[in-house]
């Protein structure tokens, strides 16, 4: 499966942008899809995450409240809402999906065999 990211952006703090990342060549359906992001100079990061099934939604602790991962009915598209960013949210942001990653397993990039390319979002203060 290829995955395209999209969406980000320059913003300022408290602002909101929604990432997209869209399948080509099939759908999301039995596969976990998630978003990491790397700030500069940082490793990548998990941010969200939804399990193989669908049903169960992962975040980082520190994008509780403020970000939602969510997909379209077809499953062939996955986003990010974002809302009350903050600057140390600066960074790329990319999705990612694997149909065999173990929940035990989904914060780890390790665990993801598709990637797409990254999109910049940076929060300015």
């Amino acid at each position: 499966v290829q995955l395209q990211a999209s969406g980000g952006g320059l913003v300022q703090a408290g602002d909101s942008l929604r990432l997209s990342c869209a399948a080509s060549g099939r759908t999301f359906r039995g596969y976990a899809v998630a978003w990491f992001r790397q700030a500069p100079g940082m490793e990548r990061d998990f941010v969200a995450a939804f399990d193989r099934t669908g049903g169960g939604i992962y975040y980082k602790d520190s994008v509780k409240g403020r970000f939602t991962i969510s997909r379209d009915n077809d499953r062939k598209t996955v986003y990010l809402q974002m809302n009350s960013l903050r600057p140390e949210d600066t960074a790329v942001y990319y999705c990612a999906a694997s149909p065999s990653v173990i929940n035990s397993n989904l914060r780890s990039q390790a665990a993801y065999a598709y990637w797409g390319l990254g999109t910049q979002v940076t929060v300015s203060s």
